[in-house]
């Protein structure tokens, strides 16, 4: 995910909300004529292996210093009238669900918390369902009653609001543990409403298990699953140029590069008629250790796109021990650059069949990278990181 500083927005949440002017230590929202207003709202992308992923929300904290304390003054909150359990998998294809809003004085702000209700005693007040599962509690960091930190630069100016929309990717926030347990490691993005768009369009809707991710320079930006009926929208995105990448079970890779998406506008790939993601390819798999297991890393897999971008195709978390997989289409994948004039043309990129970079990072380690070649044999490949 990108990790700049950039505007945000919650959606998410079908819960009543009730707007505070109150902060920890004494900060406040105001009524004034120098204020604005904030209004968040939380979404999510998809996520691996499970079927649901839940969160119970308390509050929104903002404050203007990006190093201040949770007791410091002058935080601002957005309170939930009663904290509410989401299921961060339901807020797909844009859906955004709105937190609330408050008013703030004008200015530059520079953190957020978001503040979860931690699991106490029976109560599982985060919690995963695994694929076909039963429900299991999730573990939230210590630091959870304080708010989940997120430092990202957001301007409140004078008679206006400020939309703002976290992206809690679910995919890339749970770890899971060797025995059996989960653990949240959030990662969360922040965008801005106002000066987004949207990127629209149909997969194959026999496909299981599409994805559909808008990324710049290889990072996943947004990222979505298509409806029953292979509808799909990657919303909010912020004004720019992205390659679309198209994966999906027993699917090749399909990607679309240099998608334009202007603020306030819906820019279409494909229609019901004439759907993306229709070549048939079997998978491979590359597997292994990420080590040191402590260093809880992740492993993707990137193919480098002739006459177009490098795109992330595939992405896991290491469990506990430092175990990764991967599952990856053989076929070779297709390129196509954006056309309005729709069926977009594609070309196969032959050379490529098979052929993976797999990269391992962590958080204090230096990123390491192999380049794999899949054939009919499942690979094994361990990856060590050093700092």
């Amino acid at each position: 995910m990108n990790r700049q500083k950039t505007p945000i927005a919650l959606a998410g949440f079908t819960a009543a909300v009730l707007l505070a002017a109150c902060g920890g230590g004494g900060g406040g929202g105001s009524t004034d004529s120098t204020a604005g207003t904030l209004k968040v709202s939380l979404t999510d992308a998809p996520a691996c292996g499970f079927d649901n992923v839940f969160v119970t929300v308390s509050k929104v904290r903002v404050h203007k210093s990006d190093d201040a304390a949770e007791t410091d003054g002058g935080w601002s909150e957005i309170v939930l009238a009663t904290p509410r359990k989401i299921d961060l998998l339901s807020l797909v294809n844009g859906k955004l669900d709105d937190l609330g809003q408050t008013t703030l004085p004008v200015g530059t702000y520079n953190q957020m918390r978001l503040v979860l209700v931690p699991n106490t005693g029976g109560t599982m007040a985060n919690s995963v369902v695994p694929n076909k599962g039963t429900e299991q509690p999730l573990d939230t960091p210590s630091g959870v009653q304080s708010g989940i930190k997120l430092n990202g630069t957001f301007e409140v100016k004078e008679g206006a609001t400020t939309e703002i929309a976290l992206d809690f990717d679910a995919c890339k926030s749970i770890v899971s543990r060797g025995n059996g347990s989960f653990g949240l490691k959030p990662v969360i993005r922040m965008i801005p409403v106002a000066v987004s768009g949207a990127i629209n369009g149909y997969v194959d809707k026999t496909v299981v298990g599409a994805v559909v991710s808008a990324q710049a320079n290889g990072v996943v930006l947004r990222s979505t699953v298509p409806d029953a009926n292979g509808y799909f929208s990657l919303a909010p995105l912020e004004a720019g140029s992205y390659a679309v990448v198209i994966t999906g079970g027993s699917r090749s890779t399909e990607v679309v590069g240099a998608v334009p998406v202007t603020a306030s506008g819906a820019t279409a790939l494909s229609t019901s008629a004439q759907p993306l993601l229709t070549t048939v390819s079997t998978f491979g798999m590359v597997k292994g250790s990420l080590l040191p297991a402590q260093a809880e890393a992740t492993a993707s897999a990137y193919q480098a796109l002739s006459g177009g971008p490098t795109v992330e195709v595939a992405y896991r978390a290491a469990d506990s021990e430092g175990r990764y997989e991967l599952s990856l289409p053989l076929a070779a994948p297709r390129y196509g650059q954006y056309s309005a004039t729709l069926p977009i043309s594609f070309t196969t990129q032959g050379p490529l069949a098979g052929k993976y970079a797999v990269r391992a990072t962590a958080a204090g380690y230096q990123s390491q990278t192999i380049d794999i070649d899949l054939g009919a044999i499942d690979l094994t490949r361990d990856i060590t990181l050093v700092r």
